[in-house]
């Protein structure tokens, strides 16, 4: 690794030890300096100040592929199954054996997206404070026991109970763990290794559904029958899996007992090098950088974005079973669930394609844009079509371009911020205003609208229109912006201020640029 650059700057504030002769020297010395605490790794701009060795990038962001994100996938994936499996327990007598009547069932899932939005952004900063490693197992451990409370549920205000505790611990996954995915990765990186956990999400509605028809294949397990045995089975293993990812689950670079020290120092190293001013890439909690997390036009603007496209991802989530029964009432229970496993199938394919691409080009903004169209033409169609055929290639349509939003909106809100504290905020925004739009999509399909859902598809594709639009909107003023920023005597506009002072100015900083 070679120097860029003559000078680092101490966290005091004043200019630091010369650098040039180490950086000159090709050893591993730079990058032990780089992520020592106490001094930043790029210039006023933003720009590292260090030159990595690819192929040492490239071997060690391949060990962390593997040692982290299946861990964090499979957490997800049941996380979401958990979450989901409501649907399918609908399809199997969960109304009629609880005696619910109207839109109980939408007042059912109501009560979870109520309790998730609640406790998104407490539950994040938490998750910085305790530590990923630790929490998120917690978390996981925690829904998997509410899952099997719902296999012994009797009312609809019992189950209303359940599913709220739900809500509290599935709050804190997908924000936890993006923001635990950006201690590990670079902000190009990040996106496609969201997508590799966030792709669970069409995949449990595929093996959720697999599941479930495999589970209601037996007539019980114990006392336990029916739909509460796909709750009681989905739990347990759930639970399974989060006693694993205490052990195996490592909190940060620093810790991994996988990672030799050399290694260690050019984890930590290389994402401080894009962490514009910052002494520490670990920071302590500030008031000031967790308000400019949340206080930041591009974040709000993408977390309305993924408000938007949740609407249609949560819908098709809960509802697709009901819109296949729609489709084909006179199918069995079982075929119904199968059916509805195609188009899950597809759009998790996509999924993890569109990230891989905007990966490699560098490029997030635009590929948000480029979703919207076909959920559009997906709704289009439920809405001008009767037809079972043409309906059932409409979801195809909506599940290969809405799933991809998620990733693509946590990379953006990730990369429009500069500390870990911001960072930890930017995340729960996001996904707690992106978890308005579930709460939306709870009453988007009401059983008197059926069974052709004219206002469910008509609202869908209103939000998929409105994505369409803010998130252009957002990648045309981004631009603006930097233009404006590039007139900018940076020096002259940090004249006077610390480096604590300086460190807290986030996005006002006169370095930085939108990364769009």
């Amino acid at each position: 690794m070679a120097a860029t650059d003559e000078k680092k700057h101490s966290s005091d504030g004043n200019e630091a030890r010369p650098m040039s002769s180490t950086y000159e020297r090709r050893d591993e010395k730079d990058a032990h300096l780089a992520a020592e605490e106490g001094y930043a790794a790029t210039d006023s701009r933003g720009e590292s100040i260090l030159q990595f060795d690819r192929l040492a990038e490239r071997k060690l962001r391949n060990k962390i592929d593997w040692m982290v994100v299946p861990t964090v996938a499979f957490l997800y994936l049941f996380c979401f199954i958990d979450r989901t499996n409501i649907g399918n327990a609908r399809l199997a007598g969960l109304e009629k054996d609880l005696g619910m009547s109207g839109n109980d069932y939408n007042v059912l899932l109501s009560v979870f997206y109520v309790a998730y939005i609640i406790f998104e952004i407490p539950s994040n900063l938490t998750c910085k404070a305790v530590g990923p490693g630790w929490f998120l197992p917690f978390l996981s451990f925690s829904f998997g026991a509410c899952s099997i409370g719902m296999a012994f549920v009797r009312s609809l205000s019992s189950a209303c109970g359940v599913r709220f505790l739900l809500g509290i611990f599935e709050a804190g996954m997908m924000p936890g763990i993006s923001y635990y995915l950006s201690r590990w990765y670079r902000r190009s990186e990040l996106v496609f290794r969201l997508s590799l956990f966030i792709v669970t999400a069409p995949l449990a509605g595929a093996f959720g559904g697999l599941i479930a028809s495999g589970i209601l294949s037996l007539s019980n397990i114990g006392t336990v029958r029916e739909w509460r045995m796909v709750f009681l089975v989905e739990g347990i293993i759930t639970m399974g899996i989060a006693l694993i990812a205490f052990v195996t689950l490592t909190d940060r670079p620093e810790t991994a007992r996988w990672l030799s020290e050399e290694e260690k120092t050019l984890a930590v190293a290389r994402v401080k090098s894009e962490m514009l001013g910052q002494t520490k890439v670990l920071d302590k909690t500030s008031r000031t950088k967790v308000w400019l997390g949340f206080w930041n036009p591009v974040v709000l603007a993408t977390a309305f974005v993924f408000l938007f496209n949740n609407i249609t991802v949560q819908g098709l989530s809960v509802f697709t079973p009901t819109i296949v029964a729609s489709i084909y009432p006179n199918y069995t229970t079982v075929q119904k669930q199968l059916y509805t496993v195609p188009p899950y199938v597809v759009g998790a394919a996509f999924e993890v394609a569109i990230p891989l691409l905007s990966w490699r080009t560098g490029k997030r903004q635009i590929f948000l844009i480029a979703t919207a169209p076909l959920t559009m033409m997906g709704y289009i169609m439920f809405l001008a079509s009767k037809d079972p055929k043409v309906r059932y290639a409409a979801t195809f349509f909506t599940a290969i371009s809405t799933f991809a939003a998620g990733p693509l909106t946590n990379a953006q809100v990730s990369a429009q911020v500069i500390s870990d504290s911001a960072r930890s905020m930017s995340l729960a925004t996001n996904v707690m205003l992106g978890n308005i739009g579930g709460l939306v999509a709870t009453w988007s399909y009401l059983s008197w609208d059926g069974p052709d859902y004219p206002i469910g598809n008509g609202l869908n594709l209103a939000a998929s229109t409105m994505l369409l639009i803010i998130s252009t909107g957002t990648l045309m003023w981004m631009k603006f912006d930097n233009k404006r920023r590039d007139k900018l005597d940076v020096a002259k506009e940090l004249e006077g201020l610390t480096q604590t002072q300086i460190e807290s100015l986030e996005w006002k900083h006169p370095g930085w640029r939108w990364k769009p």
